[in-house]
């Protein structure tokens, strides 16, 4: 059993079988991160400062709808904490690990091939290759 357990979202729709996973594998005093991480876009000569900080703030406004769809799907009885942060995703999750001492990451592949899952996918890939704790990548179709 883990007591930490990341769960990183994009809003995807496998929260179920990732929902499941963390309920067979916590501890009964454990805790279940849910992470979503917005991306951010920064001002340029073709994009004006004020557009730029409108789609930065639905991007931040989606990645916590996320969350919080993700958290409602789990028993009351389990802990969550719901955490929004700004980034880049793989690099944001391995952060989080550290600083929150987390025992297990959780995350979903996209379950795609040829260069699909050259381009797709890459998030997983990257927290599974650099992470340090274990990782369940939940495989989907």
């Amino acid at each position: 059993m883990y007591k930490k357990i990341l769960l990183p979202t994009d809003g995807s729709t496998y929260a179920d079988e990732e929902v499941e996973r963390v309920e067979k594998l916590i501890s009964d005093d454990g805790e279940v991160i849910v992470l979503s991480v917005a991306g951010k876009i920064t001002s340029s000569a073709f994009q004006p400062r004020r557009k730029v900080k409108k789609v930065n703030e639905k991007l931040k406004k989606d990645a916590q709808r996320y969350v919080d769809n993700m958290a409602a799907k789990f028993d009351d009885n389990i802990h969550v904490t719901k955490m929004v942060k700004t980034g880049f995703p793989a690099e944001t999750i391995k952060q989080v690990t550290e600083e929150e001492g987390v025992d297990l990451i959780i995350i979903s592949s996209s379950g795609k091939s040829g260069i699909h899952k050259f381009i797709i996918g890459s998030v997983a890939e990257k927290v599974l290759k650099d992470s340090e704790i274990d990782v369940l990548l939940v495989h989907n179709e």
